[in-house]
């Protein structure tokens, strides 16, 4: 099965794989809601998915398609492969992820090994995407030992753009509540400022 926005692209992938013998393409969507509709109808072997797409992205038809229980062998197509993208595609069981730059062969060499239960994942992407990784993770233990887990939540909320009120809201506390965490991080994490602390979380991995 194959979903992709892009009538050309999707007429192209229909066109390559569908003139291997052994291959047989049950759908072609062009959003990520006709594409969870046809894998419900269809139960494909292998559903071919455009990273980027309308209505649900790509990632979001492997949320959800994990949350169902789907057997669907994932390989995601894109035009890019950001780090936190390429983690959380793995995160959610994609078996295949390819770039759309790379020669037709490839794709159809990554299909064949999706259905063998194998996985593809570009390798630059996929060592850049575990460096992030095993960064992140231990920029977590080294500010998780500095750091009360409470105010870690505070953390992440920050690094995430919310200004004080919004944490107050998010949390059911005072604005003062949040400043005073807020000054408790600061003077453990030895930084003088909100724009100081982000920028010290992103050198640690954590975004």
């Amino acid at each position: 099965m194959i979903a992709d926005d892009h009538p050309i692209v999707l007429h192209g992938l229909q066109a390559l794989l569908g003139a291997e013998e052994d291959f047989q393409i049950v759908a072609q969507c062009k959003d990520g809601v006709e594409a969870l509709a046809a894998v419900r109808t269809h139960r494909p072997d292998v559903l071919l998915l455009d990273l980027r797409m309308p209505v649900k992205d790509g990632l979001e038809v492997l949320r959800e398609l994990g949350a169902e229980g789907h057997p669907v062998r994932v390989v995601l197509l894109t035009v890019e492969l950001p780090d936190e993208e390429v983690l959380k595609a793995i995160q959610l069981g994609v078996r295949g992820m390819l770039l759309k730059e790379m020669m037709p062969q490839l794709l159809i060499q990554c299909v064949r090994k999706v259905h063998a239960g194998q996985m593809w994942i570009e390798r630059v992407s996929a060592a850049r995407a575990f460096e992030t990784l095993l960064r992140r993770e231990a920029g977590v233990r080294e500010l998780s030992a500095l750091l009360t887990p409470r105010e870690m939540e505070f953390l992440r909320k920050v690094v995430q753009g919310l200004r004080n009120k919004d944490l107050a809201e998010l949390f059911h506390v005072s604005e003062g509540t949040v400043k005073t965490h807020l000054h408790s991080i600061y003077e453990k994490l030895q930084v003088k400022s909100r724009a100081e602390l982000i920028v010290y979380c992103r050198e640690k991995g954590i975004t």
